[in-house]
């Protein structure tokens, strides 16, 4: 644990003081890079909070004045079950998200029994796999060895949600001749997401493009995966774009390869189809008569 890891966990335990005292907490977590044990001297401190019923505004406010916090903001709908403040303590952002047990367990449901791979939930869950209990451990404990249970059925709804891509790589001499820049990059952006996204659900990993970081620690958790796959993808915006699009194509293509031999129940025929298309130009003739 480096030195700025241990600083700010030592600030967390210290900040969820305040709010433990108040007995509608039931469960406090650290997560995100002071859990992964990753900080440096931009990172803030990612707790969560969990309650039978929320605090009133009065009782966040005297937390915050209790931790000499300066509040930056208040994010969510109290009468959604969970509500976000993020304040300044020491010069370290705090972002504490709260949320009733009930609201918790149902947005874990929409994961584990709805498959809603699209729901920024999606880091949550990941984060409750890496965070650091800090009170309500037997609670918290439950969570995370539901989450480790990864469901097939989420598995494949990751790997048939995310196998679509446009074939960039057929109509790159058109590209070439217009300008669009911002829809090249934009193409290349999202089929990495989209090829990261089938691979999470191979592997059995929780993903979601929000905010998505680290992504070299990410992929070493992958033990099925294309090989080299860190530096394929950073290659894709460092080559000019006739070799980008061709190194896009074959890693679809290891990566349909992969489904297939490890999900054969996942329809891989349109993927397929797009994979070797090229767009051919039409030639000016003389009109039939």
């Amino acid at each position: 644990m480096t030195d700025k890891t241990q600083y700010l966990l030592k600030l967390v335990k210290r900040n969820v003081k305040a709010y433990i005292t108040n007995a509608k907490t039931k469960a406090v977590m650290v997560t995100g890079s002071v859990a992964e044990g990753l900080c440096d001297e931009y990172s803030d401190c990612d707790v969560m909070l969990y309650y039978d019923e929320l605090p009133s505004e009065e009782e966040l406010h005297l937390a915050r004045q209790q931790n000499q916090g300066s509040l930056i903001g208040i994010l969510g709908d109290r009468q959604q079950g969970a509500i976000g403040e993020s304040f300044l303590v020491n010069g370290v952002e705090c972002q504490f998200a709260h949320a009733t047990i009930a609201q918790w367990e149902k947005e874990i449901s929409t994961i584990l029994e709805e498959f809603d791979v699209q729901s920024p939930i999606m880091k949550a869950m990941s984060g409750t796999l890496v965070g650091i209990p800090l009170y309500g451990e037997t609670l918290i404990g439950q969570w995370k060895a539901k989450i480790a249970n990864y469901p097939d059925g989420l598995a494949q709804t990751m790997v048939e949600h995310y196998l679509k891509f446009v074939p960039i790589w057929g109509m790159q001499p058109k590209l070439a001749k217009r300008d669009t820049t911002l829809w090249y990059y934009q193409i290349l952006v999202e089929s990495a997401q989209n090829l990261l996204g089938v691979l999470s659900g191979l592997n059995h990993l929780y993903y979601s493009t929000f905010q998505f970081k680290r992504m070299s620690r990410f992929i070493q958790k992958m033990e099925i995966a294309p090989e080299n796959l860190v530096s394929r993808l950073e290659g894709l915006f460092c080559h000019q774009a006739p070799v980008a699009v061709n190194e896009l194509e074959a890693l679809l293509r290891e990566t349909v390869e992969l489904v297939e031999v490890n999900m054969q129940r996942v329809d891989t025929s349109e993927a397929r189809r797009r994979l070797g298309w090229r767009q051919q130009p039409w030639k000016l003739r003389e009109p039939d008569r």
